[in-house]
């Protein structure tokens, strides 16, 4: 039975999730999808790529079993999508995967019936199944049963005991619901589709533009001209900046939180508009033609000091940023910071490489959303909570505790034990002992579907 795969993963599916948390079920479930997706598409898993995004999934899938974090779940579900849609088309730019799975997550099922070639076999097919006398050779027989035994139980008091004790209570049709849930999603997801025309154009773009044959060398001047003095104006205005900023870095010794915090966030600011404003105007004179004016070179030469000073920019607010952070530890929002100070300095060197090699605007997508992906593959391989913890009470000058409480239970044990240690009296201790209390308490209560590496840990203790 060429479905039997998908019934039985079904089941499953209602087994893991039906009335449970988020846990080691949503692990068990990424297994599932690659089994269902391997068996259907064979050919397809035999290619590097679709193992290496396979890889990816599963390491996502692990995260969620150690960590259970909010990150994890949402890196696992991109890796999904992004899963779906690469074995759909290898060839396809990442957001195109992405695409591509999400329209066969949700509607992979009807767009194989509509799009179902219609061969003689199968119109003989449908002729030979007459679907209204299938209805009437059941509906009919079934209601007039039910009649008549409305009419047997008022006319026969032991008939209508022996019909009252039938109970139909184990049938749990929420259950039910929430299996043909599960087949619908892994027969949607079974066979991957193609998103047209959007995939077909993706294909056929590459990442370089193309030389125009008659382009007007009178508008190329008078363009490179104005860039040229665009480029000149605001490459001396970050250079002011800059002087003034790195003044500022030399000459700060103690900063409060408030003062510290406003720096960074005000750096940050203007980091956002100036490497916008670079970005767009960088794309906006490197659009078409400009790229291969033959006296574009200074032009050219201006843009990548612009972008390096741009760097220089993204390099301030990093000290800035580890100042904070030295003096009051990490946050989220402090690692925030660093992850979009290290975007930033992925798109400029990527334009910088879309100027330089003379790369369209499609390139800059496909690069930075892949990059991006990676990122957040990586980012979600960490437990967060109970590095921030370890390096606050260990390195920074002032802990704020209450906010390393407040925090998720991936820092539980490690509070605990420095309140067992440092903080062996007074509140920190309390709220340490109450946090992995109440945590172990949570634990104890949880299904098989809903557990974490820490389960298996406090039951090895």
């Amino acid at each position: 039975m060429k479905n039997l795969p998908l019934l039985i993963g079904s089941l499953l599916f209602s087994t893991l999730f039906y009335d449970q948390n988020i846990g080691l079920n949503l692990s068990l479930f990424s297994l599932l999808t690659i089994l269902v997706l391997a068996n259907y598409n064979r050919k397809a898993f035999k290619q590097k790529s679709v193992l290496a995004y396979t890889f990816i999934y599963l390491i996502t899938a692990t995260s969620i079993f150690l960590f259970q974090s909010s990150l994890a779940i949402i890196a696992n579900c991109i890796a999904f999508l992004t899963l779906i849609g690469h074995v759909s088309e290898r060839g396809s730019s990442i957001y195109v995967n992405w695409l591509n799975g999400i329209y066969t997550t949700i509607a992979g099922y009807f767009h194989k019936i509509l799009n179902k070639p219609k061969t003689e076999e199968n119109t003989q097919h449908k002729k030979d199944i007459d679907y209204l006398h299938l209805v009437k050779i059941i509906g009919i027989p079934l209601m007039i049963v039910l009649v008549f035994i409305g009419f047997y139980s008022n006319g026969n008091p032991l008939f209508h005991d022996f019909i009252s004790k039938i109970n139909f209570d184990f049938i749990n049709l929420k259950w039910i619901l929430f299996s043909a849930l599960g087949y619908f999603l892994l027969i949607n997801i079974s066979t991957p589709i193609k998103v047209n025309p959007a995939t077909e154009n993706d294909l056929k773009i590459g990442n370089f533009l193309k030389n125009k044959k008659n382009i007007s060398e009178e508008n190329l001047k008078k363009e490179n001209q104005l860039a040229l003095i665009l480029m000149v104006m605001l490459n001396t205005l970050i250079i002011l900046f800059l002087i003034t900023d790195i003044v500022y870095l030399v000459e700060i010794k103690d900063l409060n939180a408030a003062e510290l915090s406003n720096q960074v966030h005000s750096g940050i600011y203007a980091l956002i508009a100036s490497i916008i404003m670079a970005i767009i105007i960088i794309l906006y004179f490197f659009r078409g033609d400009l790229n291969f004016y033959k006296c574009n070179q200074t032009l050219k030469n201006l843009t990548y000091v612009w972008i390096t000073l741009n760097l220089i920019l993204v390099f301030s607010i990093v000290v800035k940023n580890y100042q904070y952070i030295s003096s009051f530890g990490f946050t989220y929002k402090r690692i925030g910071v660093f992850v979009y100070l290290l975007l930033t300095l992925v798109g400029l060197l990527t334009t910088a490489k879309k100027v330089y090699n003379v790369k369209n605007l499609w390139y800059l997508f496909r690069v930075n959303s892949q990059i991006a992906f990676a990122i957040l593959i990586i980012s979600c391989a960490f437990n967060w909570d109970a590095l921030i913890t370890k390096y606050n009470l260990n390195y920074a000058a002032t802990a704020d505790f209450d906010y390393l409480v407040n925090l998720s239970n991936n820092n539980s044990f490690i509070l605990k034990t420095y309140g067992d240690g440092i903080y062996s009296k007074g509140q920190s201790k309390y709220l340490a002992d109450k946090k992995l209390k109440e945590y172990t308490s949570s634990l104890n209560e949880r299904n098989w579907q809903e557990w974490s590496f820490d389960n298996l840990k406090i039951k090895s203790k």
